[in-house]
């Protein structure tokens, strides 16, 4: 298993002072807001990204 993926910045203050929780595997404390949160790897998405508005295959140029 590969090493956990560390956030860059809290998702809700935007601070950069993180650490691990003691919680399990994927939380983190942010010491700047106080606030707990979980990271999760959900799976590979099946077709890809797809984005909306592209305009891969329009003919109209």
């Amino acid at each position: 298993m590969s090493e956990r993926a560390a956030p860059f910045y809290c998702p809700y203050c935007g601070d950069e002072d993180l650490r691990p929780s003691e919680d399990g595997h994927g939380a983190w404390e942010c010491a700047s807001c106080n606030r707990a949160f979980r990271l999760s790897f959900l799976g590979l998405l099946a077709d890809g990204l797809r984005r909306s508005g592209s305009t891969e295959g329009d003919s109209t140029r």
